[in-house]
Order: C-alpha cells, then sequence, then structure tokens
C-alpha cells in the first residue's frame, strides 16, 4: 500500500526523498538512489513542487555531457522519475512532470557476459581444491546471487533424497529453496564440518566471507582460466539461466530457481543467446 504523505513545505523535501528511500528493500540500491539524488538536488535545489518539465530536460541533457558511463545517466534519470512518481502517487505533488521525461535508452550487454559451457568449465577447474572450488561451484549449480551464498548458514542447508536443497535470501526479503544435483550437492557436503553451525563459506578468521571477498575469488579463478574477461560472481548466474534453457529447462522452473519476481527477465536469457534467427532463413 502507497503510504500518504501530506502536502507539506519545501523543508519537508528531505523527508520526503528519505521516506523513498527507506521503502527500497536493496541497501545497494538505497545508496545508489541516494547519491544519485543528492547531485540532482544539488543542480536543481529549489523545492520539488516548483520544478518543472523544462527544468528536468535541461538537469537530463547536462548529465548525458557530464556522466562518464552509459550506466550512470541512465540510473540518475531513472532514480529522478521513480522520485517523482512517487511524490505525486502519495499526493505530495499535485502532478508529475517527470513522467514526460523521456527514460533513457539501455543497451543490454547480458549476450557478453554469458560464459560458454567450455569457459565455465575451465573456471570451474582452475580454483584450488577445497572452499574455493565449492564456491563456484555452487555459485553456478544453484544460481544464486553473490550476497545470497555470502550469509548461507549450514543450517539452511539440508539433505534430500540422494542429494538436497538449500535455503536463499532474496530481494524483497523472498525466500526460496533450491534443489541441488547430486554431485553439486556432494561437492557441497564435503565442506560440512562436525559441528554444522554458521556460515557455510568462512573466512581465514571464521567469520562468512563478504561479497568483495568473493568477487576476488572470482575474479582471480578467471584470470587462472585465461578467459580474459572481467568475470563477476553474477556472471556464474547468468551461466546457470542460459546454459539451463538451452538443455530444455522450463522457463517458469528457471524463474523459480533465480528468484525472478517477472518470467520477462528470465525470457531475456532466451533473447540473449538466440537458439535460431530469421538471418539463418535468407537466400545465399
Amino acid at each position: 500500500m502507497v503510504p500518504v504523505v501530506p502536502a507539506l513545505s519545501h523543508p519537508d523535501d528531505a523527508r520526503l526523498i528519505d521516506l523513498w528511500l527507506s521503502l527500497r528493500t536493496s541497501p545497494h540500491s538505497r545508496r545508489a538512489y541516494r547519491a544519485d539524488i543528492d547531485r540532482f538536488r544539488r543542480d536543481l535545489p529549489q523545492p520539488l513542487a516548483s520544478i518543472r518539465l523544462a527544468d528536468l530536460a535541461d538537469w537530463a541533457a547536462r548529465v548525458d555531457r557530464q556522466a562518464s558511463a552509459p550506466a550512470t545517466r541512465n540510473r540518475a534519470v531513472a532514480a529522478v522519475k521513480s522520485l517523482f512518481s512517487f511524490a505525486h502517487r502519495t499526493g505530495y505533488l499535485p502532478f508529475n512532470p517527470a513522467a514526460a521525461l523521456p527514460a533513457r535508452p539501455r543497451r543490454d550487454p547480458l549476450a557478453q557476459r554469458i560464459l560458454s559451457e567450455a569457459e565455465l568449465a575451465r573456471l570451474l577447474a582452475s580454483a584450488p581444491p577445497g572452499r574455493d572450488a565449492v564456491l563456484l561451484r555452487l555459485l553456478y549449480a544453484s544460481g544464486a546471487r553473490v550476497s545470497e551464498l555470502a550469509r548461507l548458514s549450514w543450517t539452511e542447508v539440508e539433505p534430500r533424497g540422494d542429494a538436497g536443497q538449500i535455503t536463499l535470501y532474496g530481494k524483497g526479503g523472498r525466500t526460496r529453496h533450491v534443489l541441488l544435483s547430486p554431485s553439486a550437492w556432494a561437492a557441497l557436503e564435503s565442506l560440512r564440518p562436525p559441528a554444522a553451525v554458521g556460515p557455510v563459506f568462512r573466512s581465514r578468521r571464521g567469520g562468512p566471507l563478504d561479497v568483495s571477498q568473493i568477487r576476488r575469488i572470482v575474479y582471480a579463478a578467471a584470470r587462472r582460466a585465461g578467459l580474459g574477461r572481467p568475470v563477476s560472481p553474477h556472471w556464474m548466474r547468468h551461466a546457470h539461466a542460459s546454459h539451463a534453457l538451452d538443455h530444455g529447462a522450463p522457463i517458469h522452473l528457471v524463474q523459480q530457481t533465480l528468484g525472478h519476481s517477472t518470467i520477462a527477465t528470465t525470457g531475456r536469457y532466451l533473447h540473449a543467446r538466440p537458439a535460431d534467427s530469421s538471418s539463418r532463413y535468407l537466400p545465399g
């Protein structure tokens, strides 16, 4: 339910922004959007109620000139559009001038971030035995986000028949249970300590690996494998989705395993690596 915000004065713009940010469940998104809106307010410090479409168009053109990466420009415009939409829906603003601000077209680099099965095999083989090898194997086998595996605990690992499953806590607090293959389960079980409590993937100090440490492990493995690309943990998730679909997994099952909120997100993998195309039917 959208909260109702009374039509308050200019000093309450900050309160509105804080409320808008608080409703974003991802800490990473909150930090990124906070930075975008802080820059926006430095450029346009007047009350939100006095900002018009012409002001926003001039600001967006300035962002286009100043931002170094397309993704930075796109996120800044998306953040401002989202803020004004929220302000209008809650009754804080009588109209939404940002609704007419064109969204920036976004290039989709997904196809360049999908490892082939041969590349994936080289990556897995490059890891030293033990924790790092199992971590890489599970990133691929589960399709989990790096933050989900970083906080995986042994209490969320349980046997199922000849294999087992893990419980993951994803975006928006959504919970999902991922059934592993027997080989992936055997690899995971090889790490199980006598007292199976606490984090599955521990640092040298005994605490859980953090996201930055996992990124370094994946990047180092890719370098040893000679992949020549800046592979991140999320590439393993891409590989899981793409390879599963290539081998005939139903798209709704891939959506469920990866925790996508819509099937359209999962469908991007089909478009990124099509099995056929009309160009193959042209003469010559």
